[in-house]
């Protein structure tokens, strides 16, 4: 497996790599058809918005298919509008779910992240699966999730500097959700 920045070439194959990944919806359990994946098209709409940062879309290859998908945009934290990413969605095929593509993704974008001086990442996830990626509740990094109801399912790691809280605002297609 190869992870790799995502290529305009690729934008189709990450649209079903999403769409097969939230096939069924994770708050229900209903199956979804195409047409309801939003994960899908806010990726599509995320590529769109002034928040993308290209070097932050990585996809998992094997023998040359896209089976994967991360992406983290640009994010903020308010009072102060300092700027930080917010991740997601992450996507895998179901074939090679829960053999490490997703962790190698997540790990993946957060070098990049890192390597770019980006300072922190949140999310909204399973803290089973994130917290052994290296995220804690946001609340103990001092940042509050917009949805006061995610609790502990909205997630902060602080790549460098000191914590900076604040009220957590995603780029601008998440609000369409």
């Amino acid at each position: 497996m190869i992870i790799r920045r995502e290529r305009p070439s690729d934008h189709a194959a990450v649209h079903a790599v999403h769409e097969a990944a939230f096939a069924v919806d994770p708050r229900t359990g209903a199956p979804r058809a195409p047409d309801d994946v939003r994960e899908a098209r806010l990726v599509d709409r995320l590529r769109e918005d002034a928040g993308f940062l290209p070097h932050l879309s990585l996809v998992a290859v094997d023998d040359g298919v896209v089976v994967g998908h991360v992406i983290a945009t640009r994010g903020w934290l308010e009072p102060y509008g300092t700027a930080v990413l917010g991740l997601g969605p992450l996507g895998i095929v179901p074939a090679p779910q829960r053999r490490g593509t997703g962790t190698a993704l997540v790990h993946a974008v957060l070098a990049v992240a890192e390597a770019a001086g980006e300072r922190l990442v949140a999310l909204l996830g399973a803290p089973g699966y994130y917290g052994r990626l290296g995220f804690v509740p946001a609340l103990a990094l001092g940042v509050t999730s917009p949805d006061p109801a995610w609790g502990s399912y909205f997630q902060a790691r602080l790549l460098q500097g000191d914590p900076v809280g604040g009220a957590f605002r995603y780029a601008e297609p998440f609000s369409h959700l």
